[in-house]
């Protein structure tokens, strides 16, 4: 029984040895199974001869690539510590996932360099303007980009031939710190261990009929920084050894040229992939070889997907997840009767139980939060695992449900303001704290509405400083935004308001600026 990720690797070499295991639809390389467990094992003693040790981390700032891949499992097979990220992440964010986690590395691309660099740069300074020395500031590595003093290269890392035999791990050790957006306030890191993100890939692997198989040709257009393309798609593909053909970036027309040119069987994607699909003409016949699409992430509307399946004849399966479950809980593969309306059944060895605000087991088909409980559970928040698993083993979700006779669970709301975009958690806290950076701004509320393009967006409330101030608040707020959050993150419109509504409690009435914006969607305000 493996008891580290990289072992999965490990034991797809032995099989498959010739076999490619990935390739790249922009460049047009590809590595065998064996090539990859070669790289895999330079990569491990490159991190040895750069002084890293076990239990270190590893900051991945990279698009989808065989070098973000070999980086990973290198690091876990190392006994380290990987902290994937966005490589949109602004400057800010870097800097402060860097000091979070204590990245003792990051490797990066040429789509990141710039950020990495000023961010550790701005780390340093920091560190340096209160007196601190640091040492222990992270080394950076580059792909594919020109060097700067001080830093090491890919191939560099890779030059000397692994010497050092893979590490035996205790599977409850650390693995995987993924910032998550969680419920409330800013990001944390879920820890995931080794345990975790093991049991997740075998709960899949024991779906009938599986997700992936070892025939099948797998889409790696989801962001591997994000647990469902870590996870649920490159965990499959190293269990079954399947071949991953990886996207870095999502285009309409493109992503179907890669499913016909590369005879793509199985199709994991997020929800707003299909209103883009929906739109591009000829969509029925761009899917021949395609056996199998999965959606995740975030919840699909059910008239996109009958309209979909209607136009294609190619079903979709939608499934439930969480990045602190590692991330797969539900999947209609898994339902008796599967149905649009729901996200599925639970997976084999996942349990999933209903509780009302007095914490008792709400009435046949009543609504209640979401409690989990099953060995891909994390082990709580980074870094002392608060917030985790009770005494028994449940993990309270934050959304709300209801699960039908058969056991379908159907989504129905979200306990805490979590805005979804693209499939992304979003913090309204954390947008509200940037924007009220701003001296001209004296309050700030955000709050999510629906987008047919991405499933949410973000709209944020401003209250000026001053009175009177012009519709230039509003340029003002979008260009600091634009500096200090991802794309995905920054507020698609923004209202100035002269106030907020507030409780008697003095929180503000979130519900009410929802229910404006649904009336301004109805057209039922200027």
């Amino acid at each position: 029984m493996e008891s580290n990720v990289a072992e999965l690797l490990s034991r797809a070499a032995a099989r498959e040895p010739e076999k490619t295991a990935l390739s790249e639809a922009t460049s047009g390389r590809s590595i065998t199974w064996s090539g990859l467990d070669d790289l895999v094992q330079r990569v491990v003693q490159g991190f040895s001869d750069a002084g890293m040790v076990a239990g270190y981390r590893v900051m991945i700032a990279a698009g989808n690539s065989i070098e973000f891949v070999a980086s990973y499992l290198g690091a876990l097979r190392a006994g380290m510590v990987v902290v994937p990220v966005n490589p949109r992440s602004a400057t800010g964010e870097l800097m402060r996932t860097i000091v979070d986690s204590g990245s003792r590395m990051v490797i990066a691309d040429g789509g990141t360099i710039s950020t990495v660099r000023e961010a550790v740069g701005g780390l340093n300074d920091a560190l340096e303007s209160v007196g601190m020395e640091p040492a222990a500031r992270p080394r950076i590595v580059t792909v594919g980009t020109t060097l700067a003093p001080g830093e090491r290269g890919w191939d560099q890392l890779v030059a000397t031939k692994g010497r050092q035999g893979p590490v035996r791990m205790d599977p409850e050790s650390l693995a995987v710190l993924l910032y998550t957006s969680g419920t409330s306030g800013r990001p944390r890191a879920a820890m995931l261990s080794h345990r975790a993100l093991l049991a997740n890939i075998a709960q899949v692997a024991q779906v009938d009929p599986p997700m992936i198989t070892g025939r099948d040709v797998v889409l790696g257009v989801l962001p591997l920084f994000h647990v469902y393309g870590l996870n649920a798609v490159l965990g499959q593909v190293l269990r079954q050894q399947a071949r991953l053909v990886l996207v870095d970036g999502f285009d309409p027309e493109g992503s179907l040229d890669i499913i016909e040119d590369e005879a793509i069987s199985v199709v994991p994607v997020a929800p707003p992939v299909f209103a883009y699909w929906m739109g591009v003409p000829g969509l029925e016949d761009r899917l021949g070889p395609v056996r199998l699409v999965l959606s995740g992430s975030a919840p699909l509307a059910a008239d996109l997907t009958d309209a979909f399946t209607a136009r294609t004849n190619v079903p979709i399966h939608q499934g439930y997840g969480l990045t602190e479950a590692a991330p797969v809980v539900t999947s209609t593969l898994c339902s008796k009767d599967p149905t649009a309306r729901s996200v599925g059944a639970a997976l084999p060895g996942v349990e999933i139980r209903l509780v009302d605000e007095a914490g008792h087991q709400p009435s046949t088909e009543d609504d209640g939060e979401i409690h989990i409980r099953g060995d891909n559970l994390f082990s709580g928040y980074w870094p002392d695992g608060s917030d985790g698993p009770d005494s028994e083993g449940w993990w309270a979700t934050g959304d709300v449900g209801y699960l039908d006779p058969t056991g379908d669970l159907y989504l129905v709301d979200r306990v805490k303001e979590l805005v979804i975009v693209s499939g992304f958690n979003v913090y309204p806290s954390e947008v509200e704290d940037v924007i009220a950076e701003l001296p001209e701004v004296a309050e700030a509320a955000v709050i999510g509405v629906e987008d047919p393009e991405t499933g949410e967006a973000v709209v944020a409330y401003v209250k000026p400083s001053a009175a009177g101030a012009s519709d230039a608040l509003v340029d003002v707020v979008r260009r600091h935004c634009e500096q200090r959050l991802a794309r995905f993150k920054q507020p698609t419109t923004i209202h100035v308001v002269e106030e907020l509504p507030y409780t008697v409690t003095g929180k503000v009435q979130k519900g009410r600026l929802r229910a404006t914006e649904r009336r301004r969607a109805l057209g039922l305000l200027e």
